[in-house]
């Protein structure tokens, strides 16, 4: 064994903890924005805003996805 290689396997570690934690920072922020956006649209429903719920429900979907991509992105950096 090459004596800096272990040193890299260390910092490969610390390299991919600290990655998953503030993956999982992001995920967590996220996670709140899709709520809130979520929240914003319910109080709409049966106004004539359709347009903006729709806008809306868009947002909410596509954070959802961005959501489950960060939580993917975490399980590869393990």
């Amino acid at each position: 064994m090459r004596r800096g290689s272990s040193h890299c396997v260390r910092q490969n570690a610390d390299m991919s903890s600290s990655s998953s934690a503030e993956i999982s920072v992001i995920a967590d922020g996220i996670n709140m924005y899709r709520a809130r956006v979520a929240g914003l649209a319910e109080p709409l429903i049966g106004s004539p805003q359709d347009d903006l719920i729709a806008a809306l429900y868009e947002t909410e979907r596509a954070l959802r996805n961005a959501h489950r991509a960060m939580q993917r992105a975490m399980k590869l950096a393990r």
